[in-house]
């Protein structure tokens, strides 16, 4: 079998490649797209990290390939759809670096409060500009946490280490989990208001876009200081500059960018008080070992036995099993992803019931679909078939699965109901005939809504003129309406509303529809 590795790799992953019997590994770094194309047809796996775009055309051209390893956790550079359709697993090594990335986020904010990058550019130029560069101590000052996923909890322990006060934000961690980190957690608000220094470690998604903004930067105290080691678009750069300039925020270290590199433009790279750094969150020797030992041994341990660890795009399921039980795992999945976006505050029990004909399969992998669902939307770290249970154990959410032969109106039907400290919400899903799924149930409302990429879920009192006002708004933002649902208890009670939709909503839209008479709430779902 043959391994090829297109990227720069640590020479302690080839080195296992290499020791392997039966295994054959080329190392080809630089290779133009053309190059690649020509190549990728005699390895039965490719070794990558950022710079080579696994394209549709090189999937295409893959004619032996059975698996892609990414060094890193990140998969933004392959095709994962289209390897999936051709049957290549892609595994990447999630959790490589936590650590690197924490301490890079704890440099950054040494660096940030004792002013330590301008004072050495200062003294390059031939300075000594003592009272230029005065700071202040981190010993009892309060650093507000949004975000204790792996790389916040790492920040935390170091945070703790330099007697630092630390308060977090994460609705998705328990309080036992925070007391063990001897971690206050706090809501969003208070992180904002109490906090000398911010540090976001989150994913981007729909609720965490421009979570940094005018709004929220004037709440915090005057002085404050953020950092973000996370992702581009979490701040918003043209709120952050504006309030770097009247004194508002004392400084920013800045590792990501909303455009990489960012343009000449950009409003903060010349200021004064901020730091930046071109994305180096991962970039350390040590990093950069553990995740080629990490990927190398995975692909190894495919190639020689069939195992599928950290895969981001295949359940651990025989070949031979997965054409029936595909439907059901993907729809099981989406059920996840949605009943986590319409919930609210941390997570503490995760049931799956599984009803009628689906039991004629193990269900074991649609439960971690399901959970692997759950987690993706509120996570940072990559989340997949192998690690969903690791992640739901560590956030201590309690997993029950449950078998009932009995279906009622439906031939087979999976009832996902989450637990939170703020509620409990359920969502039912059906297979009309082998692959056409249905959400039947929301939350107790008999509904047949199909699962498309963008949807809208509304709370709302069954009361004339609410979906004209809400159609109204949307068709005000050229908004298309590809489906609606709706259901009811009684006429003039409660009702919700699902609309299925073909653009993005952003946050401002949310908020109008909020203001809306008889609308009690609205979720933005992305599948």
């Amino acid at each position: 079998m043959k391994v090829l590795i297109s990227d720069k790799l640590s020479p302690k992953g080839i080195e296992i490649f290499k020791r392997e019997e039966g295994i054959e590994v080329e190392v080809k770094v630089g290779m133009t797209p053309q190059e690649l194309l020509s190549c990728i047809g005699a390895y039965d796996a490719l070794v990558v990290r950022s710079e080579t775009k696994v394209t549709a055309e090189v999937l295409a051209a893959a004619n032996n390939l059975k698996v892609i390893g990414r060094a890193g956790s990140g998969v933004d550079n392959i095709n994962v759809a289209e390897a999936s359709k051709r049957g290549i697993i892609v595994m990447n090594t999630p959790g490589g670096n936590s650590v690197t990335t924490a301490e890079h986020a704890i440099c950054l904010l040494l660096s940030l409060v004792r002013n330590i990058p301008q004072a050495n550019a200062s003294m390059k130029e031939g300075k000594w500009e003592k009272k230029k560069f005065m700071g202040i101590e981190i010993t009892n000052k309060t650093l507000g946490i949004i975000g204790l996923g792996k790389i916040g909890t790492e920040v935390a322990k170091r945070a703790k280490g330099l007697f630092m006060n630390v308060i977090a934000y994460d609705p998705y961690i328990s309080q036992e989990a925070a007391r063990k980190l001897q971690v206050e957690l706090v809501d969003l608000e208070t992180i904002f208001t109490q906090s000398d220094i911010i540090t976001i470690h989150v994913p981007k998604n729909a609720e965490t876009s421009y979570m940094i903004n005018r709004q929220t930067i004037q709440k915090m105290k005057n002085g404050v200081r953020i950092i973000n080691c996370a992702r581009g678009g979490l701040v918003d750069e043209a709120a952050l500059a504006e309030a770097l300039q009247s004194g508002k925020v004392a400084g920013a270290a800045l590792d990501v960018f909303e455009q990489e590199p960012p343009p000449a433009d950009n409003p903060l790279i010349k200021l004064p008080n901020v730091i930046c750094t071109p994305h180096l969150g991962a970039s350390t020797e040590e990093a950069q070992d553990n995740v080629a030992v990490a990927i190398a041994d995975q692909i190894v341990d495919f190639l020689k036995n069939g195992t599928i660890r950290n895969a981001v795009n295949a359940p651990s399921i025989p070949q031979e099993v997965l054409s029936g039980i595909k439907p059901y795992v993907s729809m099981a999945e989406n059920m996840g992803s949605l009943l986590s976006q319409i919930s609210d505050g941390r997570m503490q029990k995760f049931t799956v019931s599984f009803h009628g004909e689906v039991l004629n399969y193990d269900v074991a992998p649609i439960t971690v679909a399901a959970l692997m669902g759950l987690l993706k939307p509120i996570l940072q770290e990559t989340v997949n078939y192998v690690n969903a249970p690791i992640l739901a154990k560590e956030r201590e959410i309690n997993v029950e699965e449950i078998k009932e032969t009995a279906t009622g109106d439906f031939t087979n039907l999976i009832t996902l109901t989450l637990v939170t400290d703020q509620g409990t919400n359920t969502v039912s899903g059906t297979l009309f005939g082998k692959a056409n799924p249905r959400i039947v149930n929301i939350n107790g409302f008999a509904v047949e809504v199909m699962l498309t990429e963008k949807m809208l879920v509304f709370s709302n009192i069954d009361k004339p003129g609410v979906i004209g006002d809400i159609g109204s708004l949307l068709g005000k933002a050229g908004i298309n309406i590809s489906g609606m649902q709706f259901g009811r208890q009684k006429p003039g009670g409660k009702a919700i509303s699902v609309l299925n939709i073909d653009n993005h909503v952003d946050q401002d839209m949310l908020q109008k529809f909020k203001e809306l008479p008889n609308v009690v709430s609205v979720k933005l779902v992305n599948l």
